[in-house]
């Protein structure tokens, strides 16, 4: 069975070029523990959810750590070390004092590592990020494409997008994506909706549980089903306070482990020029569309669905954000809009360089205000019938 991931060869890469820890970052169950262990099939392993593993690495003591492992050791994965009170310290223990060993650890959540580690863990580490599968990588693990490619961008990047008739049948991909997401589980299972919500709980709840990120459950579960209503929408924060009964302040902390938990992103706006432009409120986006279809239980068919132009915009933008870290595109990525409403999806920005991308689902005009405020811009739009444009020869217009 296909596995590989576009990160491929930059994990298994790594200990050629440096010594520095290897932190590979990622929600439960995008694939973190399968892609080291197939990278790195002679590394000694060890689950912080197994008790004996966990109470051995609190101790926090070399002799024992020395202890546990085999003799032999060169390479060493400790899986989940956000359960660790102290995941930064049992890290730096073994890189300092067990120097002849290359460290390995995955986490689900960034909150513990980045709170409790950075300071003890600065210039020991490098983070990698895994995320739900791409949209090149699931056609490439179905066995539909035989190259992983960052052909989404590709188009982005390019003069035209011309609609193409393709080898295989776009649109039924493309739909039972947008209604199942891109779990890497869900390429043997397909529309396995117990699985989704099964993982809406465990995402959710287990993880920022145990972590005791969250006091208010019921509160917490509102405030991400909200946000699942409110994709590609202007996210004013008072607004969720006053709906939820939860003070401003515990909005913004849920906000912020929802993104420490690769729950969510935001799309900052981008403001350069004009005062009516939007300058404060983010949109927020879910990393997974079976996540959050499931926060919502509706996984009904496109053609039954009200929510159909916002999917395939978080689609959209998810698959870019992705791609953007992956193939190291360096793009900052923004939304822009104006207080009359004229309004971009997505703005990508480097250097001098500045392209907006308008995400339709049907043949509306495209919107001229943005290249009459910003003319040196490059403007393209993106629809389920081209965003995936076909180069293959036996393709045809």
């Amino acid at each position: 069975m296909r596995q590989d991931r576009h990160i491929d060869k930059a994990i298994a890469g790594h200990f050629d070029q440096n010594k520095e820890i290897l932190i590979l970052l990622g929600a439960r169950q995008v694939g973190k523990t399968t892609l080291l262990k197939r990278l790195f099939p002679n590394a000694h392993y060890l689950l912080v959810d197994n008790e004996t593993v966990k109470n051995n690495l609190e101790r926090y003591d070399v002799s024992m750590y020395k202890q546990i492992l085999p003799t032999q050791t060169t390479k060493l994965i400790i899986d989940e070390i956000h359960l660790l009170s102290d995941p930064g310290r049992a890290a730096k223990i073994i890189y300092d004092q067990i120097p002849d060993i290359n460290l390995i650890v995955t986490g689900s959540s960034s909150l513990q590592i980045k709170n409790r580690a950075t300071e003890s863990l600065a210039g020991r580490k490098f983070d990698y990020h895994l995320y739900p599968l791409t949209f090149s990588e699931y056609l490439y693990q179905k066995g539909i494409e035989e190259n992983l490619n960052y052909r989404l961008m590709e188009n982005v990047l390019g003069s035209k997008l011309l609609e193409k008739v393709h080898t295989f049948d776009l649109w039924g991909v493309l739909e039972k994506i947008l209604i199942y997401g891109l779990y890497p589980h869900l390429v043997d299972q397909p529309n396995n909706q117990e699985y989704l919500k099964n993982l809406v709980d465990s995402v959710i709840f287990k993880d920022l549980v145990e972590l005791q990120a969250i006091e208010n459950r019921s509160g917490a579960l509102n405030l991400l089903r909200l946000l699942a209503y409110q994709v590609g929408s202007l996210v004013n924060i008072s607004e969720l306070s006053n709906r939820l009964n939860m003070n401003i302040a515990t909005v913004r902390r849920y906000l912020d482990i929802f993104e420490q938990s690769f729950i969510i992103f935001p799309l900052k706006p981008y403001s350069k020029i004009g005062r009516d432009e939007i300058g404060k409120m983010n949109k927020y986006y879910f990393y997974d569309l079976g996540l959050r279809n499931a926060l919502i239980e509706n996984f009904n068919p496109s053609q039954l669905r009200q929510d159909f132009g916002a999917i395939f915009e978080n689609f959209i933008i998810s698959e870019l954000f992705k791609i953007n870290v992956y193939g190291k595109f360096d793009f900052k990525m923004n939304f822009w809009r104006t207080k009359q409403g004229s309004e971009i999806d997505l703005v990508l920005t480097k250097n001098e360089e500045v392209i907006g991308v308008e995400i339709k689902t049907g043949s509306e005009r495209a919107n001229q205000a943005f290249l009459n405020r910003y003319p040196k811009a490059k403007m393209q739009t993106l629809t389920p019938s081209n965003f995936y444009n076909s180069i293959q020869e036996n393709s045809r217009l």
